[in-house]
């Protein structure tokens, strides 16, 4: 599967309904984008049941600004809707491959567990 463009109308529907999407913030003019870009797109076409995104970062300003994109490119990783990974910085094709394997390998229910039980804690000093 090749990469899709992403834009603030499709961004959310995307991430909700795959199983694992991946997310390249990315813009024309920034060299370790292009650097990257090739190991994204060989990625997309080794991995069809995942679903890798890009969003341009200067023509989704909003977007990019709403999930507080700092640094491009700016990779993230979504599985079952929940964010479990987000990175500034280029990765080597064998570092994206570990990521990519690490992903399918997450215990869904012990990461939602973990989300549930972060929720649940008190912050510090709020019951003094």
């Amino acid at each position: 599967m090749a990469t899709i463009d992403l834009t603030q109308e499709t961004f959310e529907s995307t991430v909700l309904n795959a199983d694992i999407a991946l997310v390249d913030f990315w813009a024309a003019w920034c060299g370790p984008c292009r650097q990257f870009a090739p190991t994204y797109e060989a990625a997309s076409e080794q991995n069809p049941d995942i679903v890798f995104g890009k969003v341009d970062t200067e023509a989704e300003r909003q977007l990019a600004g709403a999930a507080q994109i700092t640094s491009i490119p700016t990779l993230m990783a979504f599985r079952d809707g929940i964010l479990v990974f987000s990175q500034p910085g280029a990765m080597p094709p064998a570092a994206f491959d570990q990521l990519i394997t690490a992903i399918r390998d997450l215990d869904m229910d012990e990461v939602r567990s973990q989300i549930a039980s972060q929720g649940a804690q008190t912050p510090q000093g709020a019951d003094s």
